[in-house]
């Protein structure tokens, strides 16, 4: 997962002019991108060093630098490539859904998994507020859109109710995404809850709505 698509273009996670050229380069980002993973969620980003990336790495400094500018590029890279994660392991997940509902419930299920393998996410993607706004802002709008996209697709097929307007759905998605993440953080990161119990209760919001 060296490259992300944005916008319909693939996009390097590297520094601009920095984009692997083979394979080998591609493996060696990698490695790059997981070992900033690490260090950046377990000391934070003014605790952590590129010395220390290198080193859980096992890449010589100047690799790094083929690859990357400065600390700030790869902690951008990083929040860059597990939005990128994130939307690679819920999209698979609702291929087979039966409907709009139970496709969201499956893509909650597959986020709470990657959170509960990735706990690191939710410090990583806080930190990125302060120290790479423009990631932070890009993480949280991308995921919006698809969200509404998804909602749009339900009520073109009379899935959900067809007088909601467009930005009625984005508001929709931003309530909908923001009780995702808190979600997974009770249920992902501070306790190991069952994912597919915790996405169909959470689902519930969507199916009946709290009227009762």
């Amino acid at each position: 997962m060296g490259q992300s698509v944005r916008n319909g273009a693939q996009v390097s996670a590297a520094s601009d002019g920095k984009a692997p050229r083979t394979a080998r380069g591609e493996r060696t980002l990698r490695k790059i991108l997981d070992a900033a993973r690490g260090e950046f969620g377990e000391r934070g980003f003014a605790d952590s060093s590129i010395v220390a990336i290198t080193q859980r790495a096992g890449v010589a400094l100047g690799t790094f630098y083929t690859y990357f500018d400065s600390k700030e590029a790869v902690f951008r890279a990083l929040v860059q490539d597990m939005s990128s994660q994130v939307r690679d392991r819920v999209a698979p997940a609702m291929e087979g859904a039966t409907g709009f509902f139970d496709g969201e419930r499956r893509a909650l299920a597959a986020f709470l998994r990657f959170a509960r393998e990735h706990r690191d996410v939710y410090r990583i993607i806080d930190e990125a507020e302060f120290v790479e706004h423009a990631a932070y802002r890009e993480h949280y709008e991308t995921t919006a859109i698809r969200i509404a996209a998804r909602f749009a697709a339900a009520r073109d097929k009379g899935e959900i109710a067809a007088d909601l307007s467009d930005e009625d759905l984005e508001i929709l998605a931003w309530a909908d995404m923001g009780a995702n993440v808190f979600v997974g953080l009770r249920f992902s990161v501070w306790a190991s809850t069952d994912p597919d119990h915790v996405a169909e209760v959470t689902n519930r919001l969507l199916t009946k709505g709290l009227a009762r």
